[in-house]
């Protein structure tokens, strides 16, 4: 079969590719890709700026069906559209494992990065990481569950946002869309900043009911959720921070960045962050979901060919849209 391949370290070195087709292992699935989302994190892959084993077909944001099961997975899966954890494996024994953080654990290897990810036809998952999708939920929106999964656990691992925060989100992209959804289900009055260039993704934000805005003042916050990974971005939200108050950095800039780091100690301002998800992070971003508490389908722009790939991660890096993902199924 073919994948979206990352062939080699270093910028570019992208390319669809002939990938073996999985057999289940124990204890293991393979899931038909139903739809792939493409996330920041993997133009980073492209850029070379975040690490890989590889060859490795890239994309971990999926939604699929279980088509094939490893001995030890109850049959009752077989043919059930599900989401699905990102972590292939980890060492189950050290003391993130063991208390609920996965994510952190030094023997991880997750899929997209370690091991074959979701940009290809078929998909070799845990069974202990599949979520099933509600029925009304359609392929390419479930998708969305997982980078979801990780802004629930930004945000409430710990607990970020009160009732009646002002909650002021830096970067309008998918996950800052998502970010200021979750905040204001947690009691926040959040407002939406971004650029020039963002007027696509700001239009949404107003249409999910978010003040925005883009140059001059922007409103001072309890908390700034800063999602835009850009060297001005992460200052502004520095700057905005009220005095202690919080700040939850979610961007990836990929590289070095010189900031105004001193707000930090001047405001007694307390930084947190998030890396990819947990199991408890899943819970609380499907009940979100189940409760209709976060809007996913508006943030998908186009679903595209995996052959377009090209179009789609440039319209990604461009900001031409919200959401892109791959389905390998069409033509």
């Amino acid at each position: 079969m073919r994948g979206l391949t990352k062939l080699a370290p270093g910028a570019g070195n992208l390319a669809l590719a002939e990938r073996p087709e999985p057999e289940p292992a124990p204890g293991h699935t393979v899931l038909e890709v139903l739809a792939a989302g493409i996330c920041g994190t993997d133009l980073h892959i492209a850029d070379g700026e975040y690490a890989t084993v590889t060859p490795v077909t890239v994309g971990h944001e999926v939604s699929g069906v279980v088509a094939r099961i490893g001995d030890g997975v109850e049959e009752s899966w077989l043919g059930v559209r599900v989401v699905s954890e990102t972590y292939f494996s980890t060492c189950g024994r050290c003391s993130f494992c063991t208390s609920g953080r996965p994510n952190l654990c030094a023997e991880r290897r997750s899929i997209g990065t370690h091991v074959d990810g979701a940009f290809a036809p078929l998909l070799h998952v845990p069974a202990t990481g599949l979520h099933r999708v509600p029925d009304w939920l359609d392929d390419s929106t479930a998708a969305l569950s997982e980078p979801l999964a990780c802004v629930c656990h930004s945000l409430h691992d710990p607990p970020s946002v009160e009732e009646g925060d002002d909650v002021l989100v830096v970067g309008p992209g998918p996950i800052g869309l998502l970010a200021a959804q979750v905040a204001r289900a947690a009691g926040g009055r959040v407002h939406v900043r971004g650029t020039p260039r963002d007027e696509t993704r700001l239009e949404k934000a107003r249409e999910l009911g978010f003040e925005t805005s883009t140059g001059g003042e922007c409103p001072e916050a309890d908390v700034v959720v800063e999602c835009s990974g850009n060297e001005h971005g992460i200052a502004l939200a520095l700057e905005r921070v009220r005095r202690g108050g919080r700040l939850v950095q979610m961007g990836l800039a990929g590289k070095p960045v010189s900031i105004p780091f001193d707000h930090v100690c001047f405001k007694e301002v307390a930084v947190s962050s998030g890396f990819a998800s947990t199991p408890a992070s899943w819970g609380r971003a499907l009940a979100l979901v189940d409760d209709r508490a976060v809007a996913l389908d508006p943030l998908v722009t186009e679903v595209v060919p995996l052959a377009e790939w090209e179009r789609a991660f440039a319209a990604t890096r461009a900001a031409e849209g919200i959401k892109f993902v791959l389905d390998p199924r069409a033509t």
